[in-house]
């Protein structure tokens, strides 16, 4: 192993989106000698099993993540402009529809609460004189906040493709897609040009003197080298409390699989320019008078009669006719993830049928539904949902992990405030509400008991 030098100013571990976003911000704060550490290809384990979306729509307490999203999707576009928008970043916002009359009352609130915590104004509209829509393509908006659509000729006029018992929309603005794959790589690609390296490696250990970091041990091909280093950067994913371990280290992780549908649209059913859609009532699946007999007869499939919660979502995705789809209905805790993932057989029918609630054209597909490609990872969680990104009990140890499937679109930011945290920099406002040692007060440990929105989709 001689293509690496053996000492470092910085290695980060982990190079999913979070770690290539650290590498890339400590480069630019200037520290050029920066390690890189994964024992697979970058971007390889979590991050490329995303819907590839952002939002700065986020709910209390208090401004921290709603600030933390608006300043990484700053970075995100700041990017894009450097880099003649490679990664295809779109703002079509996300448009989420409810076809109960109760819902327009949550919708109005949580509207008005992202207002308070700066993500832009609500607006009514009951006709289109004043409704804007998303454009199709690009970034450059300056409509932020969210329009609240009530006047139901206007919502099958601006979304003929949602379910026609739609009463309301709720359209938040500052959101979109982008290409996740190609954004990592452009940062991956910008911190080697500025000085790092990605190593092929495992870390099996992290070292210390005198009570500090002083190196990181890495094993390939069965054979141990020592880097050298007195900072470390944990962005392990799904294996952070293995790599907190590792330090001596504790905090209350654990990780909740998730997967990915991807099904064909060959009859083209899906608009390709739609925001993302999300669909907030909970669904009783659509199934013949014979197959609700059949299914009656069965214990271990009579649970698809049941009422699933509310949640599916969905959009088009690529030039071709892939949609993806995501329903967070069955998610179990656990403290390490297991790979290869299993799921649930019949994972695919019921977050297509449930999606063709939302959008009833698949129901052209419920027949003769096409093959799906099914995939997925591990949401890797803090207790209420928020990363932890900041300095660790051993000097010279940090954290930059715990995205919850939020991770493409925090990275840019959560990278930078990981940066400062090493360098010394100034830290916005925001810091401390993701600062592991927020969980070292009992009053905040049980202040978040009683947390009752995650913001998780």
């Amino acid at each position: 192993m001689t293509e690496f030098e053996d000492h470092y100013d910085a290695v980060v571990c982990g190079a999913g989106i979070a770690g290539v976003a650290t590498a890339h911000a400590l480069t630019e704060a200037g520290i050029k000698r920066v390690a890189l550490l994964d024992h697979g290809p970058p971007l390889g384990l979590t991050s490329d099993k995303s819907t590839e979306c952002y939002r700065n729509w986020w709910p209390g307490p208090g401004d921290a993540m709603v600030a933390l999203m608006s300043r990484s999707i700053d970075l995100m576009e700041q990017h894009a402009n450097r880099s003649d928008n490679c990664f295809h970043l779109g703002r079509r916002g996300y448009v989420f529809a409810t076809a109960r009359e109760g819902m327009i009352e949550t919708f109005e609130a949580q509207a008005l609460e992202a207002q308070e915590l700066g993500a832009g104004p609500l607006r009514r509209h009951s006709n289109a004189s004043s409704y804007e829509p998303a454009a199709t393509e690009g970034y450059a908006s300056t409509l932020d906040g969210a329009d609240l659509i009530l006047d139901r000729d206007l919502i099958r006029q601006q979304f003929p493709y949602l379910n026609s018992e739609t009463v309301a929309v709720l359209h938040a603005r500052r959101c979109g897609s982008l290409s996740a794959q190609t954004l990592g790589m452009y940062l991956l690609e910008q911190a080697r040009e500025h000085g790092a390296k990605f190593i092929s490696a495992e870390c099996t250990g992290i070292e210390t003197t005198g009570g500090r970091v002083s190196g990181v041990t890495i094993s390939r091909d069965g054979q141990t080298s020592h880097l050298k280093t007195d900072t470390v950067v944990l962005s392990t994913g799904p294996y952070l409390a293995q790599s907190l371990a590792q330090l001596g280290c504790s905090l209350p992780v654990s990780v909740e699989k998730h997967i990915k549908l991807g099904v064909p649209d060959p009859l083209g059913v899906v608009p390709r320019d739609i925001p993302l859609a999300i669909w907030t009532d909970p669904i009783k699946l659509d199934w013949a008078a014979e197959e609700r007999e059949a299914l009656q007869e069965v214990d271990e499939l009579r649970y698809l009669l049941e009422e699933f919660p509310a949640g599916v979502h969905g959009r088009p995705v690529g030039a071709g006719d892939q949609v993806l789809m995501y329903w967070t209905y069955d998610c179990e805790l656990s403290d390490q993830p297991v790979f290869p993932l299993t799921w649930d057989d019949n994972l695919p029918e019921i977050t297509f049928r449930g999606m063709a609630e939302l959008l009833p054209g698949l129901k052209r597909y419920l027949d003769n539904m096409p093959r799906p490609y099914v995939d997925g990872g591990y949401y890797t969680k803090m207790p209420e949902n928020r990363p932890v990104i900041g300095p660790l009990p051993v000097p010279g140890a940090y954290v930059n992990s715990a995205f919850s499937g939020f991770g493409i679109m925090a990275s840019c930011a959560s990278a930078e405030l990981a940066a400062k945290h090493v360098c010394g920099g100034d830290l916005p406002h925001y810091a401390s509400a993701f600062a592991p040692a927020r969980y070292d007060d009992p009053e905040y440990c049980k202040f978040i008991e009683s947390w009752d929105a995650s913001g998780q989709l």
